[in-house]
């Protein structure tokens, strides 16, 4: 999907809410959502096809229960977009505060470090360049 779509998708504020709490709370069903958003059940169940439709949310069905989840993969490629468009050059991951919670594990925690190491040996390499080109 082409990162103007999914933007587009994004830019109902509705839709970020509802990534907000599968984020947060992990598998809900619409009726869950419906009930912490204030919106009706058949609202929330169309911005959860547009948002499966867009990749971002899977669902598989458990009975009468369809729980919806966020797709890991697709959120981290958002993120990549996000992060390539808005930072003007700079490719820093932006995700300090996911690893700032009680729920780092020491191997996230090591990946973290390990980014960060990258970003700042891109930032050496750039400020090298730009003092030769002096």
């Amino acid at each position: 999907m082409e990162p103007s779509e999914i933007f587009k998708v994004l830019s109902v504020e509705t839709r970020v809410k509802i990534i907000d709490m599968l984020k947060g709370q992990g598998p809900l069903g619409a009726k869950e959502i419906s009930k912490t958003i204030g919106i009706t059940t058949a609202a929330v169940s169309q911005h959860l096809k547009i948002l499966k439709q867009a990749g971002l949310v899977r669902s598989e069905r458990k009975g009468y229960w369809i729980p919806y989840s966020i797709d890991e993969k697709a959120m981290e490629n958002c993120r990549e977009i996000l992060t390539e468009v808005c930072t003007c050059g700079y490719q820093g991951s932006g995700i300090i505060k996911e690893y700032e919670s009680d729920k780092a594990t020491m191997e996230s925690l090591k990946k973290y470090e390990d980014e960060l190491m990258n970003e700042l040996n891109t930032v050496k390499r750039r400020l090298e360049e730009l003092e030769t080109d002096k």
